[in-house]
């Protein structure tokens, strides 16, 4: 099923030949781990928890303390992956798992990337990696969704072993047709998945995820070739910010509203407030936010005291329509 090789001593030691930007070639998001918009430092505490943008974590089993940060590269220095790269960002992942825990079966990191995507086709799908300590991964693998219907695809790779110097892997195999399948093209995806040990401690980095067409592993690029394009990329799944909804100047009315346009997200998702709101003037109520559609962003809140002109409420929301 699978065709599974380590790139040559002189890739994995110098990130190989710059590549030029070609759109659409990778078709994983945030590949190079630019963009946290939930943080910098994250504790995974419950399976399916998402650390940097378009990355989760699943695992079972009790008793793991696991944290997942963004660490930063040291541009040119020797065996650093990015020294051959444009339009990305110094940072990767790293994962830590400083107690171990019991009773668990997976713990993995895994991107799954929207549509059923290449059907049939050959492709490569690579990273770079490192250890503080020698390492074994369990597996690589991918599994779909199809119109809500969860299949597994099969492992790529089985018991990687992983230095303490960076390296790049990459593994060739053929996509599944998705036969007598029927894909609605609202929640399809496809997900790659790295496995990392269980019931054991290990700190596990990496960089440079890439899935793209084809029989060879080619050098690094980000899906869009820049960082504010990964950032729009991110933001169709997951969006943080504050907006804020502010009486009129004669301070007459009790009833206020306000909308903003927002990056376009895959689905309407539910807002949620992630902290308090902040008001002027000693107005109490309670705001609510809502969306009209994936792009419009609604708050509005009925004044029960206070009310003068040119009061307002702030308040920090966050958006989620991952797949």
């Amino acid at each position: 099923m699978s065709r599974a090789q380590l790139t040559s001593t002189v890739e994995q030691n110098s990130a190989g030949a710059a590549a030029p930007f070609v759109a659409g070639k990778n078709k994983i998001i945030n590949g190079d781990f630019s963009i946290w918009q939930r943080g910098t430092s994250i504790s995974i505490t419950s399976t399916n928890q998402y650390s940097a943008d378009r990355f989760l974590h699943g695992y079972d089993g009790t008793g793991a303390t696991r944290t997942v940060t963004q660490q930063t590269f040291t541009p040119n220095t020797a065996g650093n992956p990015t020294n051959a790269i444009s339009g990305g960002y110094n940072r990767y992942m790293q994962i830590a798992q400083s107690v171990a825990g019991s009773g668990g079966s997976y713990n993995l990191i895994e991107q799954r990337i929207e549509g059923a995507i290449l059907a049939g086709q050959t492709v490569t799908f690579s990273f770079w990696a490192k250890a503080a300590s020698s390492l074994t991964l369990p597996q690589v693998d991918m599994e779909y969704d199809i119109a809500g219907n969860n299949y597994f695809f099969g492992v790529i790779a089985s018991s990687v072993s992983v230095g303490t110097s960076w390296a790049k892997y990459s593994y060739t195999f053929t996509m599944p047709t998705y036969s007598g399948l029927s894909p609605n093209g609202t929640g399809d995806w496809v997900g790659l998945r790295i496995w990392m040990p269980v019931n054991t401690t290990f700190t596990f980095s990496t960089w440079g995820w890439q899935l793209e067409a084809g029989s060879v592993a080619t050098p690094f690029t980000t899906a869009s070739g820049t960082l504010q394009g990964e950032l729009a990329l991110c933001q169709r799944y997951y969006q943080i910010g504050t907006m804020d909804v502010r009486t009129a100047s004669s301070g007459s009315s009790t009833s206020y509203v306000s909308s903003i346009r927002i990056q376009s997200m895959r689905t309407t998702p539910t807002p949620a407030f992630t902290a308090a709101a902040t008001a002027s003037n000693g107005i109490s109520g309670t705001p609510t936010i809502t969306m009209t559609d994936p792009q419009t962003l609604r708050q509005a809140f009925v004044a029960t005291s206070g009310g003068a002109a040119d009061t307002y409420y702030v308040r920090a929301f966050e958006l989620a329509a991952e797949l």
